[in-house]
């Protein structure tokens, strides 16, 4: 039946491979196994240290059950306090100064010279993984929050330029168009014209950014930079699970609990 069908309506469309030559295809596919053999077969796994490694696992998987708020409580409210306070100071900060550079780094509304510096500062800002920012800014400031803060306005400000620079790039001409033909000087055009398109989406991303910067900052601590990440890498070295549990915990409330503000404050937005 199937075959009548066929040469009445004529065979079943399909998408034509990727690779027309089929001994080509086969081929690649044969050099990627290849290559994961050869991959696996070139890392040194210590197959003792797994076993081991399972069960301290485990034993951390269960510290779950049985989280210590008490033994270190001293530290690990002080070090989320820390947290806080520097993610907080370092948002503001950061997209306080990401504002003008991402207005800098929109080429439609923008003067080349301008632009050009301000893609630059995001670019370099960019390229510049947070740990190697924090450990560069721990050997010139010292261990403590100053670098932490430091680190995150950095990264806030590469972030956050270079999608609000985006945003403006794509907004609707029509509207910042005809703001400027009324004979808006260049801040109202920007007040009026482009600040209604783009700020729903900066609100946004300014609170996404924060929960970034607040997750950001307990990696930051494992390097001398501030925040709870300090409490919880001692905490590991000392295998004490439990509290490592109870740290863990707090940071996963504090995130929800941002996510949970960051949809209510969109919502009002938009």
């Amino acid at each position: 039946m199937s075959t009548e069908l066929e040469a009445v309506l004529g065979k079943t469309w399909k998408r034509p491979p990727f690779i027309s030559n089929q001994l080509l295809r086969r081929g690649l596919a044969l050099a990627f196994v290849a290559y994961l053999i050869a991959a696996y077969l070139t890392i040194d796994i210590n197959w003792s240290r797994v076993y081991e490694g399972l069960d301290r696992g485990a034993q951390f998987a269960l510290a779950f059950t049985n989280p210590d708020f008490t033994s270190r409580a001293s530290d690990i409210w002080g070090g989320l306090l820390e947290s806080v306070i520097i993610t907080v100071a370092a948002s503001v900060v950061g997209i306080l100064i990401s504002i003008p550079i991402g207005l800098g780094a929109a080429r439609n509304i923008a003067p080349l010279p301008v632009y050009l510096i301000c893609r630059g500062i995001v670019a370099i800002s960019r390229a510049l993984q947070e740990i190697i920012v924090a450990i560069l800014l721990v050997a010139i400031f010292g261990f403590g929050p100053l670098a932490g803060f430091l680190t995150l306005s950095f990264a806030t400000i590469g972030f956050l330029s270079k999608l609000l620079a985006e945003d403006i790039e794509s907004m609707d001409r029509v509207q910042a168009e005809a703001i400027k033909a009324s004979g808006a000087r260049w801040a109202q055009w920007i007040n009026y014209g482009v600040q209604p398109q783009v700020m729903p989406r900066l609100v946004g991303l300014s609170i996404y950014r924060v929960d970034i910067n607040f997750r950001e900052s307990a990696i930051l601590g494992l390097v001398g930079a501030g925040g709870i990440g300090a409490t919880l890498n001692t905490a590991f070295d000392r295998y004490e699970y439990d509290t490592a549990a109870a740290i863990l915990i707090l940071i996963i409330v504090v995130v929800m609990a941002l996510e949970y503000i960051s949809g209510i404050v969109r919502a009002r937005v938009q």
